[in-house]
């Protein structure tokens, strides 16, 4: 039976000409590509097992093994994470974090307006966050290294102008643990995370103990209720979106139009801009 493995694997094989890797063109083909035992050659793995790859028959090749079949095929980075996947195996990284805010983000944060939109990096720290943020949760603008952190802030209690109240915290102090441990093993080489983690264990008993017992996981949708000192109680959806081709995350803050909470979050925004004055701009 064929897989979607197999069927992508066919797919990449047949666009590649032989020319394209240096094997001499016959003039007999039936198709325009690369030949299963030209790719298991250039690969290193033998006809017999691609043929069981490509039928379904072998389901887990070695990281060793996409990654050969990678370079056979000529794929791109795109596509060679997609190999990865698809065999289930974690794409290969450098090990450190990309966390450029391009242009085109940069716009997004800007335009959502009164919308709260932050951008966080793989270690929880904040690299920009819109004004409509800053009202809601505190300016960070003149703040650096673990006061910028979110990870360090909900752990450490660190005052800010929303506070989540007692089963949002426990659910979001799980979700930074579950996250953290995704991202060591995603960048095991990059010194922030690392960085993070270790002052977190040394500083927050509750970090500590959820560490030993959180498995990893990358953190999605949530549903959050906060405290805010003017307008009270305010339950907010956040969710998370994952920027392509780079380790940054943007955080937006919701309320279902028309509901108190989505009232709640219009006057809590007018009033924390009131509180920032008119001069600030994103970057906190």
């Amino acid at each position: 039976m064929d897989s979607a493995l197999g069927s992508q694997l066919r797919l990449w094989r047949d666009r590649v000409t032989p020319a394209a890797v240096g094997l001499p063109s016959r003039a007999r083909r039936r198709a325009p590509g690369l030949r299963r035992e030209e790719v298991a050659q250039l690969a290193g793995v033998s006809a017999d097992y691609l043929v069981r790859l490509e039928q379904g028959r072998a389901r887990h090749p070695s990281a060793q093994v996409v990654q050969s079949l990678a370079r056979a095929l000529r794929l791109d980075d795109e596509e060679r994470d997609l190999l990865h996947r698809m065999a289930g195996l974690l794409p290969p990284t450098s090990g450190r974090m990309d966390r450029h805010v391009t242009p085109s983000v940069m716009r997004l944060v800007d335009r959502l307006g009164d919308t709260p939109v932050s951008v966080i990096d793989a270690s929880w720290q904040t690299v920009v966050q819109n004004r409509a943020a800053e009202a809601l949760f505190g300016d960070l603008s003149a703040m650096t290294g673990l006061e910028r952190n979110r990870a360090w802030r909900t752990f450490m209690d660190v005052p800010g102008m929303g506070r989540m109240e007692p089963q949002t915290r426990s659910m979001v102090e799980r979700d930074v643990v579950a996250d953290l441990h995704a991202a060591l093993l995603r960048l095991p080489d990059e010194p922030d995370i690392a960085a993070v983690v270790e002052a977190l264990k040394r500083d927050s008993p509750r970090f500590a103990e959820l560490w030993e017992t959180t498995p990893a996981r990358v953190r999605g949708a949530q549903r959050k209720t906060l405290i805010h000192p003017q307008v009270g109680r305010l339950t907010l959806d956040c969710d998370v979106l994952s920027v392509h081709g780079s380790d940054l995350q943007i955080v937006v803050f919701t309320a279902e139009p028309g509901t108190p909470d989505a009232e709640a979050l219009a006057l809590a925004v007018v009033v924390g801009l009131q509180q920032l004055g008119p001069e600030l701009t994103a970057g906190g």
